[in-house]
C-alpha cells in the first residue's frame, strides 16, 4: 500500500496515534507549566536517585540516565522491580512514576520506599499513585490523562527533568537544550507527519525500508536508551518482533552470531545510529566495521544521521523519528498502532491473583 493514501491512513490508525504523537512538542512546553505550579521542594541531601517505572516510564529514566550521566555526581538508578535495592534509604530521592497511577511494580515500589523513609515524588495523570501521595502528603505531579502511556513521554521525562531541576538536584541551565529540542522535535513532526508524502517524508521511507524484516536496533552512549526506544516501539505499535544491542559491548559477542549464521540473518535488517560529532575514532571504527559486517550477512543495513548540536536535542530527534516509523510501519502492516492486546491479557490475569 502507499503511505500517501490518507483515507486509508486514518481507517487503520482508528485511535489516531499518529495525531497524537504530533503533540510531543506540545508535551515539552507544558511539562515546564505543570512543574512550574506542583508543589515540589528543594532537596538539601540527596547521594543517590531512583527512577522507579515500567515500560514508557522507564525509558525516560534511561534516557535521563544517559543524557546526565557525566554531568551530575549523584548516581541514578532505573528499578523495574517490585521492591528496591537495599542501599536505598532516606537520603534517596525516588521518582515513583506510572502514568496511569496504577501500574502494580511502581506502586509496590512505593511502598518499600515509604518503608525506607526514602524522600519521594510521584508523577502519575491520577491513579492510585496520586491517592497514596496525597494520604501520605508527599509530592505529586499530575500530567494530562487519556494518552497511551508511549505516546505521553513527552510528558514522563520532560516534567522528571524539571522536576529534578526544581529539587536544586539539577544545577545546570538547560533552557538552550530545551529550547533547541522543542525547535528540532516540531521540524521533525513537520517533516514526517501523515500529510507529507511519501517522497519528502524520511519516517514513511523507512517504514518501507524495515517492512517484511526482523529490526535489529544498535545504540551507543547516549544511543543506547533510544535503540531500546526504538525496539519497543516496533514491539507495540508495529506489533513486531525486535531486537537492540549496545555498542560496543555487542562487539564482543553478538558480531561472532553474525558471521556464521547466513540463512537466518538476511531476515534481519540493522539499524545504527550515526552522529559524527560524538563519534570518537574507537566508536566510528566499530560502526563501520558493523556496517560492512551486516552488509554482507544481514539482509539490509539502515544508518540513521542524527540532527542537533546538543546532546538532548539529538537524543529527541533519535527517538521522535523512530516513534513515526513504527506507526508508519504498523499501518503497512495493516495494523493500528494503539491496541497492546497481549499486555491487556497479562493484566487481566494479575488482576486474577
Amino acid at each position: 500500500m502507499t503511505l500517501d493514501d490518507i483515507k486509508t491512513i486514518n481507517e487503520i490508525d482508528k485511535s489516531n496515534m499518529l495525531d497524537i504523537l504530533a503533540t510531543f512538542p506540545e508535551q515539552i512546553k507544558k511539562s515546564k507549566e505543570i512543574v512550574e505550579t506542583a508543589d515540589i521542594p528543594h532537596l538539601y541531601k540527596v547521594d543517590n536517585i531512583i527512577i522507579s517505572g515500567m515500560g514508557a516510564s522507564s525509558i525516560s529514566g534511561d534516557i535521563i540516565q544517559a543524557l546526565f550521566r557525566d554531568r551530575i555526581d549523584i548516581p541514578i538508578h532505573i528499578n523495574r522491580q517490585y521492591d528496591l535495592p537495599k542501599w536505598a534509604n532516606k537520603n534517596t530521592l525516588v521518582i515513583s512514576q506510572s502514568y496511569s497511577g496504577n501500574t502494580e511494580e511502581t506502586l509496590s515500589t512505593f511502598k518499600h520506599a515509604y518503608q525506607k523513609h526514602c524522600q519521594i515524588i510521584g508523577i502519575s495523570s491520577g491513579g492510585k499513585l496520586q491517592e497514596y501521595c496525597l494520604k501520605r502528603e508527599i509530592p505529586h505531579v499530575k500530567i494530562p490523562e487519556g494518552i497511551q502511556p508511549r505516546a505521553a513521554t513527552g510528558y514522563s521525562l520532560f516534567t522528571t527533568i524539571y522536576t529534578l531541576k526544581k529539587t536544586g538536584i539539577l544545577t545546570q541551565d538547560l533552557t538552550t537544550e530545551i529550547n533547541e529540542t522543542i525547535t528540532i522535535t516540531e521540524e521533525l513532526k513537520n517533516q514526517n507527519k501523515k500529510e507529507v508524502p511519501e517522497e519528502n517524508n524520511p519516517s514513511k521511507q523507512i517504514a518501507k525500508q524495515i517492512l517484511n524484516k526482523i529490526p535489529q536496533v544498535y545504540g551507543w552512549t547516549i544511543y543506547t536508551p533510544i535503540a531500546k526506544r526504538w525496539c519497543t516501539q516496533f514491539n507495540e505499535n508495529s506489533k513486531l518482533i525486535c531486537r537492540y544491542d549496545e555498542v560496543s559491548e555487542c562487539n564482543h559477542n553478538d558480531i561472532v552470531g553474525w558471521s556464521m549464521n547466513p540463512e537466518v540473518s538476511k531476515k534481519f535488517i540493522c539499524i545504527l545510529f550515526r552522529d559524527n560529532d560524538n563519534e570518537s575514532i574507537y566508536m566510528k571504527t566499530r560502526l563501520n566495521f558493523m556496517k560492512k559486517l551486516f552488509s554482507d550477512v544481514a539482509g539490509d543495513v539502515l544508518e540513521i544521521q542524527i540532527k542537533g548540536k546538543k546532546r538532548l536535542a539529538k537524543m529527541m530527534y533519535a527517538m521522535y523519528l523512530g516513534d513515526f516509523t513504527s506507526c508508519y510501519l504498523a499501518i503497512l502492516r495493516k495494523i493500528d498502532p494503539t491496541p497492546v492486546e497481549a499486555i491487556s491479557e497479562l493484566k487481566n490475569e494479575l488482576a486474577k491473583l
